[in-house]
């Protein structure tokens, strides 16, 4: 695979939305006692817990380094796999990356999850942005933490959500996304690929997605399904969560015990 064949090059006539770095953003005060409710642990390298989230960034920084990508989605074949859960997490995790610029956008504009996740309530949302109702990123966007995190929330429930992502607003933003920084990484945290046509034109515009798998429910054929559907689209790999291993043992090497004792030094 080149990434001349199989990634989205925006339009040449297509003026670009400017994005706002994270310094640019009013700061989200996150509280610990709600990540821990959530479990979002990303954020934190000394809980065991983030282990998973490490190794999953490790390996999604270099896939998207090797072959020249910038913008990521996140998607599973059916709701509830837990998608946005591993979004928040590997956002969290390559934050506290060096010299990296991470950008997280939900796109899922009928069942938008992340602000949820990280104790937003309310706001302005990216659904306001593609309907021409805010114009301005800024007024939408959140400061994540003392690193490049900057995050993107939505809100309300868009029920003409794919003839937004079909628009030019997003189109612009798609382009504005690709011309970010070298050293930026962009996830979108998208509906579930079979909910409704949204994920197959938002894909249109990404080099890439990860697919998020749910253990004892997720089927081969749903995997298959999706796989087919957002073709060319490359998916760079697939995340299996709710393991039976559990946190403390996820790819079941039986060394729990031991990695608890390190990471508790």
């Amino acid at each position: 695979m080149t990434p001349s064949s199989s990634m989205y090059e925006p339009g040449r006539d297509l003026a670009a939305v400017p994005i706002p770095s994270a310094v640019e953003l009013p700061v989200l005060t996150l509280d610990p006692d709600y990540l821990a409710s959530r479990k979002i642990v990303g954020f934190d390298s000394r809980d065991i817990r983030s282990r998973a989230f490490n190794l999953l960034r490790s390996q999604v920084a270099k896939r998207m380094a090797r072959d020249g990508m910038k913008v990521l989605g996140i998607t599973s074949a059916a709701p509830n796999a837990g998608k946005s859960f591993i979004s928040t997490n590997l956002a969290a995790a390559l934050s506290r990356m060096a010299d990296r610029e991470v950008y997280l956008f939900d796109f899922d504009l009928r069942r938008g999850s992340l602000a949820r996740e990280l104790g937003l309530q309310s706001g302005r949302g990216l659904g306001l942005f593609l309907e021409g109702k805010v114009t301005d990123l800024r007024d939408i966007g959140h400061r994540i933490g003392e690193n490049g995190f900057a995050f993107f929330p939505c809100f309300a429930s868009m029920e003409r959500s794919a003839e937004l992502f079909s628009g030019n607003a997003f189109k612009a933003l798609a382009a504005a996304m690709h011309a970010l920084p070298d050293n930026a990484i962009v996830l979108c945290d998208l509906p579930p690929a079979f909910a409704n046509d949204d994920t197959s034109v938002i894909c249109e515009k990404l080099d890439g997605y990860l697919m998020v798998v749910e253990q004892g429910s997720t089927t081969r054929k749903q995997v298959t399904g999706t796989r087919e559907m957002l073709h060319p689209t490359p998916c760079i790999g697939t995340v299996l969560n709710r393991y039976d291993g559990g946190w403390s043992d996820p790819y079941g090497y039986g060394y729990g015990s031991q990695y608890g004792k390190y990471y508790a030094q």
